[in-house]
């Protein structure tokens, strides 16, 4: 749906933003909504494009475009590459073998850095 005024990612563009993150965004349904609600977040025309020059990249929602991306391309473009699968919705170890270090909700760290205690 492209209505976002629910939406997890909301919060956590706003909490990135008051820590000085400057934050690019894409959602392939929902970029009218977001232009509207997201005016100083820099909305990009596909995931590659937000990869670009990224120190961490945040999948907050699991459309099925997200699914085939491409690592190895991505890995390149991003500056430090590091991964928060809100959704778990991409395969740790495959993003592993691309360097990434890999965070997902609810999965144990495989990092060797422990974020349970995080808020």
């Amino acid at each position: 749906t492209d209505d976002i005024r629910e939406a997890p990612a909301l919060e956590v563009i706003h909490l990135l933003q008051v820590e000085g993150a400057i934050v690019k965004a894409y959602d392939p349904q929902a970029m009218d909504a977001a232009r509207t609600m997201l005016p100083k977040v820099h909305l990009c025309g596909n995931p590659y494009e937000v990869a670009e020059g990224a120190d961490a990249l945040v999948l907050a929602t699991e459309w099925n475009e997200f699914k085939q991306l491409d690592f190895e391309r991505i890995a390149g473009l991003m500056r430090n590459k590091l991964i928060m699968d809100g959704r778990n919705l991409w395969d740790p170890e495959r993003l592993r073998q691309y360097g990434f270090t890999y965070y997902g909700i609810g999965r144990p760290s495989l990092n060797g850095n422990d974020l349970s205690g995080c808020p």
